[in-house]
């Protein structure tokens, strides 16, 4: 083990005794704000930074978003971004590439950014079929009284 790891082992044993406090990470929250020009973009931004242990903020006017980033919790953020009387929301917007269906009615949003679509739950599962399971015994192999014509 080694003299340093021995050193490491022993501080983290007595400093087991006294209580942890659990570090928070680091996390990026993506609003979606609805911003009409630069002065309403300063406002969300000063708001934003204001907010305790964000360590960035950044706003796009043109696509009505901000991005906090620090260690923040979405709540607080999304509550802080509330204060300034603008319609907010969770950023809702995903890469089409990671949507089975992008071109759901659901997924698909006009207003989204180029190559995103809204962010919604996957509605059909593998195990879920169209056909009914009285047409696939009709035509088995294993049925003795299955079509003959196949």
């Amino acid at each position: 083990m080694g003299v340093q790891g021995t050193l490491e082992y022993f501080s983290d044993l007595l400093s087991s005794t006294k209580k942890k406090k659990k570090k928070k990470q680091i996390q990026t929250v993506a609003l979606k704000i609805r911003m009409d020009c630069e002065g309403c973009a300063r406002k969300v931004k000063h708001v934003l930074s204001g907010v305790k242990g964000a360590k960035s903020v950044e706003v796009d006017l043109k696509q009505q978003k901000a991005t906090v980033t620090g260690y923040v919790e979405a709540k607080k953020v999304l509550k802080a971004a509330q204060s300034t009387k603008k319609k907010v929301e969770l950023w809702p917007y995903i890469p089409y590439t990671m949507v089975a269906n992008p071109y759901v009615s659901q997924a698909y949003d006009k207003k989204a950014p180029p190559n995103m679509v809204r962010k919604v739950a996957d509605t059909a599962n593998m195990s879920e079929t169209t056909v009914d399971d009285r047409y696939i015994q009709m035509f088995s192999d294993e049925n003795p009284n299955a079509c003959s014509i196949m």
